[in-house]
């Protein structure tokens, strides 16, 4: 009988075209086990992801809390647990709350038609490269009130990030990711020398004038975590979103109405969304789900398994746009939830709007083929034309 890591092999082929199946099964048989490849307890059940995830008292993001060391570059509101983490978090929020998302998902909307425009009729193309990527960019730049960084040159940066979180998995992925996030650091270290546009950025700077000195490195942390993190979260979510779309024409043509706008964003994200789970580490010996946890272990919440539990959500293998509430985990839980959630639904909103009011209707070219990598759910490639 093989094991479980073998059942659930999160870079095998049929694993990244449809893991649902597999996690349903482990969901059912076997909710919390042990993953030897990614050394760690993997949760499937949404019930004790949630707890995992409000749980910061035991299951620590911060590695310092059980003795590990974290390069400077690393601590950012992301890494950091509350008490330490509120003040960068609240900072940022504020800034994020003085933001018109109104008129950001006005441009975003345009610049989806744009890239429409110039692709209607002349064939097929990529979605990733032509749609997803430049509106990802463009969105969390303007968020941010910094230029847009060449699309092609920092997808291939983050996309390296990104594989590198796979390192324990494949070691060979580490060293890129390290080249890759100098990079990105380089960017940013430049957007706190220029002058700043309106945006979050600049509006988080101005929050903390006379700051010290680590609040300040957290502030500039944050700033890339943002970049990198919404970058990636965003593309990966507009492809899945509009290969739903492709493969459902029914469900774009539904979402003309504005109610099935607001609440479909959000259940497009339940049912395929980007992040597939996240890391703790617990800080004592606890038991969930039945199993013993020791000190010191980590545990990984399988957020494509908790959003597809059905004692969470009532047909949780179906596409219902209307699903209200929808307490998916796509954007995370807790102290470490996405802060740019808002900004994520607007693109989204902005990349459907865009696609019903087009004249031309997007088809599939072919299949698309997703990408080797177990933290983000994404595709490399996603072919579709544009018939008028």
């Amino acid at each position: 009988m093989p094991s479980v890591t073998d059942r659930y092999d999160p870079l095998d082929a049929q694993i990244l075209r449809d893991p649902y199946p597999v996690l349903a099964g482990l969901r059912a048989s076997e909710p919390v086990f042990w993953h030897q490849g990614m050394q760690s307890w993997a949760l499937t059940r949404y019930a004790d992801c949630v707890r995992v995830l409000r749980g910061h008292d035991t299951f620590a993001r911060d590695p310092r809390r059980t003795g590990s060391t974290v390069p400077e570059p690393s601590l950012s509101v992301q890494t950091l647990d509350p008490p330490q983490q509120s003040r960068i978090r609240s900072l940022f929020m504020t800034a994020l709350r003085a933001q018109d998302l109104s008129a950001l998902e006005a441009r975003a909307r345009r610049l989806v038609l744009g890239r429409l425009d110039a692709w209607a009729g002349a064939g097929p193309f990529d979605v990733m490269a032509e749609v997803a990527v430049p509106l990802s960019v463009a969105v969390v730049a303007d968020l941010l009130g910094v230029e847009p960084p060449p699309y092609a040159e920092f997808a291939e940066v983050s996309d390296a990030i990104m594989r590198s979180m796979d390192g324990g998995l494949d070691p060979s992925l580490v060293e890129p990711g390290r080249i890759a996030r100098q990079r990105l650091s380089e960017l940013v270290d430049g957007w706190f020398t220029a002058s700043y546009r309106p945006g979050l950025l600049e509006r988080a700077r101005q929050a903390g004038p006379g700051a010290d000195p680590m609040v300040r490195l957290y502030v500039k942390n944050t700033a890339r975590v943002m970049f990198q993190g919404g970058y990636s979260t965003m593309a990966a979510a507009v492809g899945n979103a509009v290969a739903v779309l492709l493969a459902r024409p029914d469900v774009l043509e539904r979402m003309r109405d504005a109610a099935l706008l607001a609440t479909g964003v959000d259940e497009l994200v339940r049912f395929d969304g980007p992040v597939q789970g996240t890391t703790r580490v617990a800080v004592r010996a606890c038991r969930i789900g039945g199993v013993e946890v020791a000190a010191g272990q980590k545990v990984v919440p399988l957020f494509a398994a908790a959003n597809r539990d059905p004692d969470a959500f009532c047909g949780a293998d179906r596409l219902v746009l209307e699903r209200t509430p929808n307490r998916h985990l796509g954007y995370g839980w807790g102290p470490h939830a996405c802060i740019g959630t808002t900004v994520a639904q607007a693109g989204l909103r902005a990349l459907i709007t865009a696609l019903n009011e087009h004249p031309a209707r997007l088809v599939a070219a072919g299949d698309g083929v997703r990408r080797r990598t177990a933290t983000m759910r994404v595709y490399q490639t996603l072919p579709a034309l544009l018939r008028l």
